[in-house]
């Protein structure tokens, strides 16, 4: 049975009365949007636990308002009572992060470490170092030992982001601690017992994967004990709205812009109608890059630059003429790059598609042009 909580004056209010709960999922398809935001962002970060520092870290803030989302996360209130693996699956960008934080925030562990970290962005050599740890001398430039993510983590939660580009000797390391609840450092001899829950996420097909021979079977069996597959941003338009919202008042607050600019109907409306194929994270890069291109009070469709995958414009403007990435203009090489991927979110197989290349040697290019990811959002990817 659904309960209503009635009026919480604020954030501080509403989390004494979620904590003198009995403990049901406070979210329903009853309450009014404005208080699912509320209790979900309690439930996000209410519990975090504090860092050494002793300052709380920020959770990003989970919008719940289609239908799908709000039996997601119930289900995520389920879930999270147990201490099974779960699998996030879903687009990039659809907010597999801030559901895992959910996850850990709605658990018996909420008040233990939520260590997140991305499969792709480290070498092999350096991920094994970083989930494992390592002894001193194991390799050059170990000249202390340290402990790795998973065993930081210990009676917490480790989530695992791209999960499907992991190295096959790396599948097979986690493979053992997920099965034995014992990790052992590279270069140790020793093995140390923890006690983690596992959350992986990817936007890849694993099943296939398995097929092809890419992915461990086993490894898959382990880390999806409980799938939860997010919808895209597309298929959950009615929280456009919310998001867009929330990403205008978060960007004006870290430049400075006090009141936060508000989105116009006909600025809304070009949200609305667009399919999103970066899903929520290029939606936060359009409110964010609109915002600095506006002066006024409010946002127009000339700020937000959107296009269509066959880049026609949204915006009301006329077409932009996408540079080449060829020739022997360099600066131009490096501007279309730097342009397209922009565009796409960095999503960088879209990006590569649209320029025309393979996706290694978009990487190859990020490389070479010292192009950074935008840095997310504090407390998770949107």
């Amino acid at each position: 049975m659904s309960r209503r909580i009635g009026g919480p004056r604020s954030v501080e209010h509403a989390e004494v009365e979620l904590r003198e709960s009995d403990g049901t999922p406070p979210w329903s398809s009853e309450l009014p949007v404005s208080v699912n935001v509320l209790l979900l962002h309690w439930q996000a970060g209410g519990q975090e636990a504090i860092p050494s520092s002793g300052r709380r870290p920020k959770v990003a803030t989970p919008i719940v308002a289609s239908p799908q989302m709000r039996q997601l996360y119930e289900r995520v209130g389920r879930v999270a009572r147990g201490a099974i693996s779960v699998l996030l699956l879903g687009e990039t960008g659809v907010g597999k992060e801030v559901m895992a934080q959910a996850l850990h925030a709605r658990s018996p562990r909420a008040g233990k470490p939520f260590l997140p970290i991305s499969c792709a962005e480290l070498a092999e050599s350096l991920l094994e170092s970083e989930l494992f740890g390592h002894e001193a001398g194991s390799f050059s430039g170990a000249t202390r030992a340290k402990p790795g993510l998973i065993e930081m983590a210990d009676g917490g939660t480790v989530f695992l982001d791209e999960v499907g580009e992991l190295h096959p000797s790396i599948q097979v390391k986690l493979l053992r601690v997920l099965e034995e609840q014992r990790v052992r450092r590279v270069g140790g001899v020793r093995p140390r017992d923890i006690d983690v829950r596992f959350i992986a996420a990817t936007n890849r097909d694993l099943a296939a994967g398995v097929k092809q021979g890419a992915f461990r079977q086993d490894l898959f069996f382990r880390l999806n004990g409980v799938s939860l597959t997010i919808p895209p941003l597309r298929e959950r338009v009615e929280e456009i709205p919310l998001l867009a919202q929330q990403f205008c008042a978060q960007c004006a607050e870290q430049l400075g812009i006090s009141p936060a600019p508000e989105l116009s109907p006909q600025a809304l409306s070009v949200l609305m109608e667009h399919d999103w194929p970066g899903n929520v994270r290029e939606l936060r890069n359009v409110v964010e890059r609109a915002i600095m291109l506006s002066s006024g009070p409010s946002l127009q469709p000339e700020h937000l630059d959107l296009f269509r995958e066959d880049d026609g414009p949204l915006s009301g403007g006329r077409a932009r003429e996408l540079p080449k990435p060829d020739g022997d203009d360099e600066e131009g090489k490096r501007a279309a790059i730097l342009q397209v991927l922009t565009d796409c979110a960095f999503n960088q197989t879209k990006a590569a598609k649209r320029l025309g290349m393979s996706r290694r040697t978009l990487i190859h290019r990020i490389e070479e042009y010292g192009f950074a990811r935008p840095k997310k959002p504090e407390g998770g990817r949107p």
